[in-house]
């Protein structure tokens, strides 16, 4: 195209100069000699319209990336190997998620403890006796005053588990109530003759040793202790677990 300009240039300048010069047409360029001059100038580096320029610029990144990254693997693997990688992300957040329900399990676990432990001491503070142990009644409205004789009559009945379940209670209503052992709602055999071991004297302790062992012994071990071990535990049981009404 800009071989065509120029020469149409050189044409233009040969007709426009023909009139003036009419007495010199005959040494006017012919068409064939103006392609060679246009060829000539088109061979000239400085009228050939191109120029090699070189210039800085940052890379690409996102270009770099994509150069470096492997070919789209089309094989019969790649669905297996996609699939691994897909396992492998699934395992990761599953193991996040179970690891966020442990910990929460374990704080709302922790609340609960701590929530009880401080309602179990405020009682204490407080001086809130329970009422019952176990699901034993141990108030001493609902317990008879001489519990050693109610209990011996009982046994002369044959009445022998609400015997022995009367000088339980018993014991536990005086051990509360009258000698300030702290035995709470849900205190084991166990743990109340631990309790009481520490606020009673000797022999005291002693007798609520044996009441407890007859206890067991029918309730857990199915069978009744000897009939001279519950005469003997109703005949003493004012002497030992007084009420505070005949003298501590």
């Amino acid at each position: 195209m800009r071989s065509e300009a120029i020469a149409a240039v050189l044409l233009s300048a040969a007709l426009l100069a023909g009139p003036a010069h009419a007495a010199d047409a005959a040494s006017a360029p012919t068409r064939e000699q103006v392609r060679r001059e246009v060829a000539e100038l088109q061979q000239d580096p400085s009228l050939s319209g191109k120029r090699l320029q070189k210039t800085l610029r940052f890379k690409d990144r996102n270009t770099a990336d994509k150069k470096k990254e492997t070919p789209k693997d089309d094989s019969a693997w790649a669905w297996l190997r996609n699939f691994s990688r897909w396992l492998t992300e699934a395992g990761r957040v599953a193991v996040w998620v179970v690891g966020l329900v442990m910990v929460a399990l374990l704080l709302v676990g922790l609340r609960h403890w701590i929530r009880v432990r401080a309602g179990a001491v405020k009682g204490t503070a407080a001086g809130a006796l329970p009422s019952h142990v176990r699901d034993l009644d141990i108030r001493p409205e609902s317990l008879p005053d001489r519990i050693g004789e109610a209990a011996a009559a009982l046994w002369q009945k044959g009445e022998h588990r609400a015997a022995l379940s009367l000088l339980y209670r018993g014991a536990l209503s005086r051990l509360v109530h009258q000698h300030q052992v702290p035995i709470r709602a849900a205190s084991t055999e166990g743990e109340c003759l631990a309790l009481a071991a520490r606020r009673l004297a000797p022999e005291r302790s002693a007798y609520f040793g044996r009441l407890v062992q007859a206890w067991q012994v029918a309730v857990y071990g199915a069978r009744l202790p000897e009939n001279d071990t519950v005469v003997s535990l109703c005949r003493d049981f004012d002497l030992h677990l007084r009420s505070s009404g005949a003298g501590a």
